[in-house]
């Protein structure tokens, strides 16, 4: 492969509106794409290169302008890790104590989902991956003051609590992926997506993570408001067979096999109203961001991470 097939630019402009969505960082598909700023346009230039590896995009790379002119901004660079191979078992118990988690390094603190531009999180947030021959696993660590959950029911809109979110493009085309979300309640909201929303993408909430295993700990107490917590903790195992149905990509991967992924954390500023928790009318939720969007929209797979595979004893 060639250095210019290594690495290439890709330019996407498009046009924001003033009327907010209820969740703009899920990029909902009733409406134009919004942002925080009034009439705010943006256009987004990348190089995607990590390790040698750089999937073609397939998609128009214009919206058209409806609403303002456009301006030319350069978009935050991605985010890379190395998943090491866990040579050991990994007991999904929400711990992430077990030795197979020791290799495996922690990520950089999440951002605000538009990067350096917006104010840093209030709280800490990092993940760290790790792999064998059955499962993906994540594990990730969210401070919190004050945990709360409210949502019980699978496949309900998880991220109306707050949330710790997963995107996986195997392969990278920006076409057919993932979205897996839960709350500290340890429900779970899976699902995939034919294409993002703005190529009107349709998002299919009866596929499951057939095999997921998924697991929460508190490190404090749940809703109540009359203590201050440290934060939850989480742990997650994707198997490979259910990430390999749409992945055209080996599953689980090749050695120095790279995918695209990032992670998000909904946060919610709430206030005590009668001994609850009340969200502060009118404001918006926080979308916290491993690798960061560029804009409020998580459904950009081309500005997602890139995570090498490596360290599986049995290949080179």
């Amino acid at each position: 492969m060639t250095a210019k097939a290594r690495t290439f630019i890709t330019v996407r402009a498009f046009v924001l509106c003033d009327a907010r969505e209820h969740h703009t960082g899920h990029g909902v598909p009733h409406g134009l794409l919004t942002q925080r700023r009034k009439d705010r346009v943006h256009s987004r230039q990348h190089t995607e290169h990590f390790m040698g590896y750089a999937p073609q995009m397939r998609h128009p790379v214009f919206f058209p302008a409806a609403l303002s002119v456009l301006i030319v901004a350069t978009a935050p660079a991605q985010k890379s890790y190395v998943a090491p191979f866990a040579n050991s078992p990994v007991v999904v118990d929400g711990n992430l104590n077990d030795a197979a988690w020791h290799s495996a390094p922690w990520s950089d603190d999440f951002v605000d989902i538009e990067g350096s531009v917006r104010p840093a999180p209030r709280f800490r947030t990092r993940v760290k991956m790790a792999w064998d021959d059955e499962y993906l696993y994540i594990g990730a660590e969210l401070q919190e003051p004050h945990i709360w959950a409210t949502l019980r029911q699978r496949d309900t809109v998880i991220f109306y609590d707050n949330d710790f979110e997963v995107f996986i493009d195997p392969n990278g085309d920006t076409d057919e992926y993932y979205e897996f979300e839960m709350n500290a309640f340890n429900t779970v909201w899976d699902l995939f997506l034919d294409k993002p929303y703005r190529f009107k993408g349709k998002a299919d909430n009866s596929w499951n993570i057939a095999g997921l295993k998924t697991a929460v700990q508190i490190h404090g107490t749940i809703n109540n408001p009359a203590d201050v917590d440290s934060g939850w903790t989480v742990e997650i195992a994707m198997p490979w067979k259910a990430l390999g149905e749409f992945a055209h990509m080996p599953a689980p991967p090749l050695n120095h096999n790279v995918w695209r992924i990032n992670f998000s954390r909904v946060e919610w500023t709430t206030d005590i109203v009668d001994g609850w928790y009340r969200k502060v009318k009118g404001k918006p939720e926080d979308n916290w961001v491993w690798s960061p969007q560029g804009v409020v929209d998580m459904h950009w797979p081309e500005m997602w991470g890139f995570v090498r595979f490596e360290g599986h004893p049995g290949q080179r």
